[in-house]
């Protein structure tokens, strides 16, 4: 009964101490997991580009210019209110004996200008030293005046005149500047693909020769237990670690590539002024490839790119502004016929009577040689931003081919170099199986595996260049020219 009271005894002890390991376990709080860091995504890099680059926002103060070219121009037009004070002594021819005489006005009058050349005035004329002699729009007993002004140029100057011109010209600024930033935004935007895949693929490079370093490692740790064993030749060892040591340069240069192009990526990703550093861990991989655009939508494509690129927007706009210097050209070459009313401005006038003065010039040149030149150099201008259009249409169609053909290549590189790395593993494992029966060297197998990572690589450029290509189609159709990225930007604190 002893031996069987122990043996219970002892199963109840262990038991005990299961159970009270396990309420420790569970009383003991779980550990958090740290979360994967997110990759970086091209979308939120775009993101970011748009919404903090500095060249990007510098492009947009180009508003601000066009705001303020309009605003001067605006200037020659708007109203002023002018008081104008004459005053004049005198001795009146007609009747000496008054002796000395004073006499003068103020004039408080509002003067305006339109764009079509007109000019007009308003506003009343009081006596100072009075009554006065007022034949028209008098009141006041004689000591005010309604006064009344106005320019008309019935010729030349008429609608088209060199204020008007430029005022024209202020409003295509605001257009130029929003062509400018989208040509900016374009252009950094395929900055920012093109660097963003050279850093995916400088890290896929360098994981590549990592990898490689490791299984010299290894087998060199190998091949010197069998040469201790006395089963290889101890020149097997001297060329395994020779092949360590080769592996490592390469693993470090590529290591310098990568931290080279992520310094690069940085000057795109920008928080508070400063650029950012993305952090390893956010390299993602490698999207599938997918399929090409049919030939409608390439066609469609070509057709939307001609009208959202800002280069040929930009002629455009270079082809109006001309317009408006051919039209005041032409206009000058009008003879000038203005005709104009208003009040008299000298005193002793006014008190004579004479209230007010109506006159039309008529002026006409001969040669008319700067208006004829004005007018050849804004045809001339004419007819080059024609060509200029022809070229920009063309060059856009050329650029969505070129982008096209990029794909179609990419593509067929990707399929042949995944082929060719299967079979490079396929010999690479097999010159493995042979070593190990002992009917090859290391060198044969260090030869097969280089031949490994070398069409590894081909395929990671391959890849890289695939995706550069498709984001060279993005730009050559214009898809950044108008809306900005929409994938909100991630945050996360740059390596240091």
């Amino acid at each position: 009964m002893t031996a069987i009271m122990r043996t219970w005894l002892s199963v109840l002890w262990l038991i005990a101490l299961i159970w009270q390991a396990g309420v420790a376990v569970a009383e003991t709080p779980a550990k958090a997991k740290a979360l994967p860091a997110i990759p970086l995504s091209l979308e939120e890099v775009l993101a970011r580009v748009d919404a903090t680059h500095p060249l990007l926002q510098g492009a947009g103060t180009e508003k601000i210019v066009a705001r303020g070219r309009l605003l001067r121009a605006l200037g020659a037009f708007e109203p002023a209110l002018v008081n104008d004070t004459e005053l004049e002594r005198f001795i009146s021819s007609s009747k000496p004996e008054q002796g000395t005489q004073s006499v003068g006005f103020n004039d408080t009058v509002l003067e305006a200008r339109h764009p079509w050349g007109l000019r007009g005035s308003a506003g009343v004329r009081q006596v100072i030293n009075g009554p006065a002699l007022i034949p028209d729009l008098g009141f006041n007993n004689g000591n005010n005046q309604v006064v009344l002004g106005a320019f008309i140029p019935l010729l030349r100057g008429l609608l088209v005149n060199p204020d008007n011109a430029e005022l024209q010209r202020s409003e295509l600024a605001d257009p130029r500047a929003d062509l400018q930033i989208a040509q900016t935004r374009q252009d950094l935007f395929l900055a920012a693909a093109g660097q963003y895949w050279d850093w995916v693929a400088a890290w896929k490079l360098a994981d590549v020769q990592r990898r490689a370093l490791t299984v010299a490692e290894d087998r060199f740790k190998q091949v010197e237990q069998r040469a201790k064993a006395g089963a290889v030749a101890p020149l097997d060892v001297v060329e395994a670690n020779q092949e360590v040591q080769r592996r490592r340069e390469v693993w470090i240069a590529a290591t310098r590539v990568f931290e080279q192009e992520q310094y690069k990526l940085s000057l795109f990703l920008w928080d508070k002024g400063e650029p950012l550093t993305p952090p390893a861990e956010r390299v993602p991989d490698f999207p599938k490839p997918g399929h090409l655009p049919s030939a409608e939508q390439v066609k469609e494509h070509k057709l939307n790119a001609r009208a959202l690129r800002p280069e040929v927007r930009t002629v455009a706009i270079e082809a109006k502004a001309n317009n408006i210097d051919l039209e005041l050209a032409k206009n000058n070459l009008l003879p000038s016929l203005d005709a104009e009313a208003a009040p008299a401005r000298t005193p002793e006038k006014f008190v004579l009577g004479l209230g007010y003065r109506f006159g039309v010039e008529f002026r006409l040149p001969f040669l008319q040689r700067r208006a004829r030149g004005e007018v050849l150099e804004a045809q001339g201008k004419a007819d080059r931003l024609v060509l200029l259009q022809r070229y920009r249409e063309q060059q856009v169609t050329v650029d969505v081919d070129n982008a096209l053909s990029a794909i179609q290549r990419a593509q067929e590189r990707i399929a042949a170099a995944e082929q060719s790395l299967r079979l490079a593993k396929t010999l690479e494992e097999g010159e493995r199986f042979r070593f190990g029966l002992g009917a090859t060297s290391v060198l044969f197998v260090n030869l097969r595996e280089r031949n490994t990572v070398d069409s590894e690589n081909q395929l990671i450029r391959a890849m890289a260049d695939y995706q550069k290509a498709l984001a060279l189609y993005q730009w050559s159709v214009g898809a950044w020219s108008l809306s900005p990225a929409s994938a909100v930007p991630v945050p996360y604190q740059p390596t240091r």
